[in-house]
């Protein structure tokens, strides 16, 4: 069998026979931009290292149970270090780890890209919206 030119895109759908490869970026969708992951990382590497109580309140509608469980698998994934000093009482606090900090620049980008076009964005909702949704 002759393999395709380079450069050639390789055929798709299941007529050709082909399993469709998964989408590259997905994993990065699932890791960092889940409802709680991105707030809580912008926070830490805005404003440092922080306790518990200081993370909540300058997320401000997250719940104590969810920002446990989300600061426990950023800590699982790499994202987030906590450090426990045992004092009494206990203290803990969590600071953004340097895999986190790699993401600062993806953050910047997508900061500047919404700066750059919310107008554009509003402007299409609206026309939507005066359409009346999706034509025929």
């Amino acid at each position: 069998m002759m393999s395709p030119p380079a450069g050639a895109r390789p055929a798709r759908g299941a007529a050709a026979g082909v399993q469709a490869e998964p989408c590259p970026i997905g994993p990065v969708v699932d890791l960092v931009f889940s409802r709680w992951t991105t707030p809580i990382l912008w926070a830490l590497n805005e404003f440092g290292r922080q306790r518990f109580v200081e993370l909540e309140r300058r997320i401000g509608t997250i719940t104590p149970k969810v920002l446990t469980q989300r600061l426990r698998q950023m800590e699982r994934d790499g994202l987030v270090v906590r450090t426990y000093h045992p004092e009494v009482p206990p203290r803990v606090e969590y600071e953004i780890s340097e895999l986190g900090m790699s993401l600062a620049p993806l953050f910047h980008h997508l900061t500047e890209w919404w700066r750059e076009h919310a107008g554009d964005v509003a402007t299409a909702r609206t026309g939507y919206d005066d359409r009346g949704g999706p034509m025929p």
